[in-house]
């Protein structure tokens, strides 16, 4: 019977050992379920603000009023019915004895006669224009007062042309062409260091036949200076091309010898 008491006593406590176990367990679980379920709760707009939504929404396209026809901007009628006067039939006045009508007739005319100084033109109907054109500042028949005489003077003649220039021409050498050919004197420094020889001078001569430029092209330096100022006033033939006097270019040669 002890025996027994025994057992019953050791099962009864390994069972009550195994319900804590379980209600512990429970418990574990019952709170980290509830902790889970918090912290989803509390989670959950952060992982809704992580995920790139896209809202794709499906809107009406905006009608699109029909374009307005642009018309043509018409021309403005010119109603010349209001400037002018308008005639069936144009009849000079009785104080215009320089238009003669066509036919005379015993019978009194319904048109009536052409003013002075207004624009009248044929038309349909007779009518007198609401503000009058002066003479000149339309179309139509214009029936005005005699024109005035207008003197017109002929013109000037032209001027006459004026001559080309012609570019210096080549005259060679210019010795036989001379008018007055100085003799260039011969230097004492020259003549003491006995220097002597052709020097050769190139001129230009203008149309007039005078020497306006002169430089030494050859010859002793102890010369050349005494060749170009007997150059220079030297004088010679005018040259003429086509009847024109023209310049020249050529060369003037001075020998000096040695005493």
């Amino acid at each position: 019977m002890f025996d027994n008491l025994v057992e019953s006593g050791a099962h009864t406590a390994d069972t009550k050992r195994r319900g804590s176990f379980i209600l512990v367990t429970l418990g574990v679980y019952g709170v980290l379920i509830v902790a889970g379920g918090i912290a989803g709760i509390l989670m959950a707009p952060a992982y809704i603000d992580m995920q790139n939504l896209e809202l794709t929404a499906l809107i009406a396209p905006v009608p699109v009023p029909a374009a307005a026809k642009t018309e043509a901007a018409k021309p403005e009628k010119v109603i010349v019915d209001k400037n002018v006067d308008v005639r069936k039939e144009l009849i000079a006045n009785v104080d215009r004895p320089d238009l003669v009508p066509k036919t005379v007739s015993a019978k009194a005319s319904d048109v009536p006669p052409v003013r002075n100084n207004v624009v009248t033109m044929v038309g349909t109907s007779n009518s007198n224009a609401v503000a009058p054109m002066a003479p000149g500042n339309g179309t139509g028949s214009i029936i005005s007062s005699a024109p005035a005489k207008v003197d017109i003077k002929d013109d000037p003649p032209p001027p006459p042309p004026k001559p080309t220039p012609h570019a210096p021409i080549s005259g060679g050498v210019l010795n036989g062409k001379a008018v007055h050919l100085v003799t260039p004197p011969y230097p004492a420094i020259a003549r003491s260091a006995h220097a002597s020889g052709a020097v050769q001078v190139q001129v230009l001569i203008d149309e007039n036949g005078n020497v306006i430029s002169a430089r030494a092209m050859s010859g002793h330096p102890l010369l050349q200076a005494a060749a170009v100022a007997a150059a220079r006033s030297s004088k010679f033939t005018p040259t003429k091309l086509s009847g024109q006097p023209v310049k020249v270019n050529g060369v003037i040669i001075y020998n000096f010898v040695a005493q």
